[in-house]
Parts: structure tokens; C-alpha cells; sequence
């Protein structure tokens, strides 16, 4: 037995010395390639695939080597272990992360905004059974509040519940036993059961109502957005003019929300905000909130609106089953990245070439939620291949689609409607910089 447990150890002991040889010693013999540098392989060139002689994780990489830490800023050098051809993946946990898991290090589409890349990160849903995580400074008396009374709930329903079995069972009908006189009248226990719960219904009132007043009264100095609302889409006009189907705020900063709508009712709910509005046609409603914590955040319309109201601001949709892939969201900027943001955007918007500025319109406007432009029909005619022919209108005559059609149907889509399909569509008058609607011209003529 010893010797075949001194045999075992031996072979062992020779295993682990080959594995350890075959090991390169991190340091100088395999430098990182600096970024951008001409060193980094091509792909199909000779890097060594996973599994390979790469050093294990968990090496002791020297402080301050040319490896990027984990959560360092996109566009590291830094070949992603087992890639085939050694691209300069970010690291795991980047801001160039826009999709997927968190800590995946998926490498933005090129061309995508900074800003874009933001709304495209997984929703932040860390927090309890109940509700997100709170970053609203003023959501934290509304969640004391929910929490005491589902408590009291709780303990109040549990007791009496035990006391009601016990009772039952106590005083059951048993033979030989005869029914006890019940009391008539108990002074104390009365007046402990009525003052008990006053004070604690009394309490709950005055709690309540000075957190509401807190709740619906905004700073004077907040930041004002413009919500306008309808099927199937937000719009946020920030005060440089700037407008955009997600919501983009400032951390540490108040924001107010003026919000109406223009066709049906809709609510605006921002769980990790604990905002939730309804929003009216005809009239303002109000809201505000003071995020604490940058990160992208759930947004959705809490009042069913139609047909699309599941997908109520999809921003993209699967080509092939016609799925939202990604609806709008609250995107919380670090000190700083608001501003930047509006800057950004407003000249992006201004010096994108007409069809690029369409395509962008036709994605962030909502319309990608009722035409396609892949020939399907939706809630309203696909744009494919329309461009210069002849339609059919409702009243039976026929028109072409050209410049003024296109212009005529965003400002009044009901003077010229297609058969066969809802008056769903709302006219954008007043919404779309002539720019914007050069734009859309544009991305149509392109899909003839």
C-alpha cells in the first residue's frame, strides 16, 4: 500500500514539473502591445489559440504592466483569451460593453455614439424581491413607507391568524364539556385595541403625507425636460433643443419632467427612480427626481395604449420575428457627461449626411415600430421599394410617392392614408427640424 501511494505521488510530482515548464514566465519575454501599435496580429495570423501557452489568470502580472485592468477604458489592446485573431477586444467590464451580460467585453459597433453605447448596457435590476435598487434621494421615505406597511401587514395577519386557530381549537365542542359564559365587557383590553392601532394609522398619515409633499414639490433650480408622449414612443426635448427617445439626466442633479401627450393616455414609470405619472392629452402633468448613481436604468409606459403598448419605444426590432430587442431607458451621466451629451448630440445631429440623419430619425422617433423596411407589413406600410411608384389611397385614387407625399403624411397622415391599415399614426408638426425632414426623404429614396 505505501508503495503504491509513494508510486502515485512520484507521478504526480512529474506531472505537475512538465505543465510547469511548458509555462512562460510572464514579463518581458511577452509583452502587451501598445494600443494602436502596428504589432497587433491580423486575423489569420500566427496567434496561439486558446489553450495555449498563455500565462494562467490569476499570474502575477507586474504593477503597472502594459495589461489593462479589468474595467479599464475601451478600445485596449489587450488580445481576449482563445480569439482566433488576437483583435483588441476591451477589457471585461468596459464602457464599450454596450450589450450582453455585464462584464462580456463585446466591442461596439463602429460608429456608434458614446452616448448611444450608454443606453445599449444591460438594465441595472439589482435590488429585492419587491423593487429595483433606489437611486432617487427621494425615493428612500417611499420605501420605508412600503416596507413598514407590509410589515405591519404581515405581523397583524400572522398573529391574528395563530390567535383565531388556538381559539378554534381551544374552545371546540368536546363531550362532557359545557360552553363557558362569554364576557360581555373588557374595559382594558377595548382601549388597547382602539389607542394602539390610532396611533399607529396616525403615524402612517403623517408619514405619508410629509413624504407625498416632498415627493410632488421639485426643487426651483432643477433641470426641465419636455415629455411628450404617444403611440408607441417618447420624446425628450432637453432646453438646447436636443431630442431623443431615451431619457438622459444628470447625477446629483434635480430633474423636472413636463409631460403630455398627444393622442391617448400613457405613464411614465421609472422603477429604480420610483417615478411613476400619468401622462393626459390636452394637459401637463408633473414629475421629478434626483439620481444618485450614474448607470442606465428600466423606463416604461404604465398604462396600456394600443396594440404596441408592450413595445412602447422599441429602438430596435428583429428583422426576422419582429421583436423589440431594446426599448427606451433612463440613462443616468457622471458629473460632467450630461453636458456633454447635449453638446454631442445636437452636432451629431446637425452634420450626419441627409440619409444617416433619417435612418437615425426613422430608429428614434418610434416609426421603426409600425413600418419596416424589409417589405413586411406591420401596423402601417413597409418603406421598402415604394419610393417613385404609384399607390393606392383609401379614397381609391392613387399618388406618388415623391417628396410632398412624404412631407404632407408626417405633417397630416390622415389626408392621404392606405387602405387596409389603422389611423394610428400621429402627425408630427412642429416636432421635426426641416433637416430632420430632408432627412427622412432621404433614408426613404435610399430604399427604392
Amino acid at each position: 500500500m505505501k508503495s503504491m501511494i509513494h508510486c502515485l505521488v512520484t507521478v504526480a510530482l512529474v506531472v505537475a514539473a512538465g505543465s510547469a515548464s511548458a509555462q512562460p514566465a510572464p514579463g518581458p519575454a511577452a509583452p502587451a502591445p501598445a494600443p494602436g501599435s502596428a504589432a497587433t496580429p491580423t486575423a489569420g495570423s500566427a496567434t496561439p489559440a486558446a489553450g495555449s501557452a498563455t500565462p494562467a489568470a490569476g499570474s502575477a502580472t507586474p504593477a503597472g504592466s502594459a495589461t489593462p485592468a479589468e474595467g479599464s477604458a475601451a478600445g485596449s489592446a489587450t488580445p481576449t483569451a482563445g480569439s482566433a485573431d488576437g483583435s483588441a477586444a476591451p477589457a471585461a467590464g468596459s464602457a464599450a460593453s454596450p450589450t450582453g451580460a455585464p462584464g462580456t467585453a463585446t466591442k461596439p459597433a463602429a460608429g456608434i455614439a458614446w452616448y448611444d453605447v450608454l443606453a445599449n448596457k444591460p438594465i441595472e435590476e439589482k435590488g429585492t424581491f419587491w423593487m429595483p435598487k433606489s437611486v432617487n434621494s427621494a425615493a428612500d421615505d417611499s420605501d420605508l413607507m412600503f416596507y413598514s406597511v407590509l410589515a405591519l401587514s404581515a405581523f397583524f395577519f400572522f398573529a391574528i391568524l395563530i390567535v383565531v386557530i388556538y381559539l378554534t381549537w381551544k374552545y371546540r365542542h368536546r363531550p362532557g364539556h359545557k360552553p363557558q359564559p362569554s364576557p360581555a365587557h373588557h374595559d382594558a383590553l377595548e382601549i388597547t385595541w382602539t389607542v394602539i392601532p390610532t396611533i399607529i394609522v396616525v403615524f402612517l398619515f403623517w408619514y405619508g403625507w410629509r413624504s407625498y409633499i416632498h415627493v410632488v414639490t421639485p426643487p426651483q433650480k432643477a433641470v426641465e425636460i419636455q415629455v411628450l408622449a404617444w403611440r408607441w414612443n417618447w420624446q425628450f426635448t432637453h432646453a438646447n433643443g436636443v431630442t431623443d427617445s431615451d431619457l438622459h439626466v444628470p447625477a446629483g442633479v434635480p430633474v423636472r419632467l413636463v409631460m403630455t401627450s398627444k393622442d391617448v393616455l400613457h405613464s411614465f414609470y421609472a422603477p429604480a427612480m420610483r417615478v411613476k405619472q400619468d401622462i393626459v392629452p390636452r394637459r401637463y402633468t408633473y414629475a421629478w427626481f434626483l439620481a444618485t448613481k450614474p448607470g442606465t436604468y428600466r423606463l416604461t409606459c404604465a398604462e396600456y395604449c394600443g396594440t404596441s403598448h408592450a413595445q412602447m419605444a422599441c429602438q430596435d426590432v428583429d428583422k426576422h420575428t419582429g421583436a423589440c430587442l431594446r426599448r427606451a431607458v433612463v440613462v443616468v451621466h457622471a458629473p460632467g457627461d450630461y453636458e456633454r451629451y447635449l453638446a454631442d448630440k445636437q452636432s451629431e445631429m446637425m452634420n450626419l449626411p441627409p440619409e444617416q440623419l433619417g435612418k437615425m430619425v426613422y430608429e428614434k422617433k418610434g416609426c421603426n415600430a409600425c413600418h419596416t423596411i424589409d417589405g413586411s407589413a406591420r401596423v402601417g406600410p413597409t418603406f421598402q421599394h415604394d419610393w417613385g411608384t404609384s399607390i393606392k389611397l383609401s379614397d381609391g385614387s392613387t399618388i406618388t410617392m415623391d417628396e410632398n407625399y412624404i412631407r404632407e403624411s408626417l405633417m397630416s397622415p390622415q389626408a392621404k392614408a392606405r387602405p387596409g391599415y389603422p389611423p394610428s399614426m400621429p402627425s408630427f408638426q412642429g416636432q421635426l427640424k426641416e433637416k430632420e425632414i430632408e432627412g427622412i426623404i432621404a433614408f426613404i429614396k435610399s430604399l427604392k
